[in-house]
């Protein structure tokens, strides 16, 4: 894949939308591109989670608990929380068709949170953002 296209994904990705376009360029250094087979459990309810995945082709489910609750295309993307602890996966998520994925692992991620002075303050303040509305969609719900 083009690495601006790469980086287009990267960018759209809420985790990282504040970093600099030098920041999105390690990380996707780091991240690597893989194909996935149609009835894949790319990951699966209860086990640990070590990556983040962006899909950049086909399609997936996610079930919790055995119940569909959403499905997920290109530009979407799962696991982000497993960069920033190693908590049971919420979700079963298995692919509906050959897919194309971005995978960024939590050892890789956690370097660079080491190497860049200031990332960590970003993702924070992004992960905060996401917390806020969170909160707002469940007072209103």
């Amino acid at each position: 894949m083009a690495r601006d296209t790469k980086l287009t994904h990267l960018s759209n990705v809420r985790l990282f939308s504040a970093l600099s376009n030098r920041e999105l360029v390690r990380i996707g250094r780091l991240a690597e591109e893989v194909k996935v087979p149609a009835g894949k459990v790319v990951v699966q309810e209860g086990a640990s989670g070590h990556e983040f995945f962006l899909i950049l082709e086909g399609q997936a489910t996610v079930r919790r608990n055995g119940r569909k609750v959403a499905t997920l295309g290109p530009g979407e993307y799962f696991g982000e929380l497993a960069l920033l602890d190693r908590s049971p996966r919420n979700a079963t998520v298995e692919s509906d068709t050959a897919m194309t994925l971005i995978v960024l692992g939590q050892r890789e991620f956690s370097g660079l949170l080491d190497e860049i002075p200031g990332l960590a303050h970003k993702i924070l303040r992004s992960m905060a953002a996401r917390l806020r509305e969170a909160d707002a969609r469940a007072v209103t719900s």
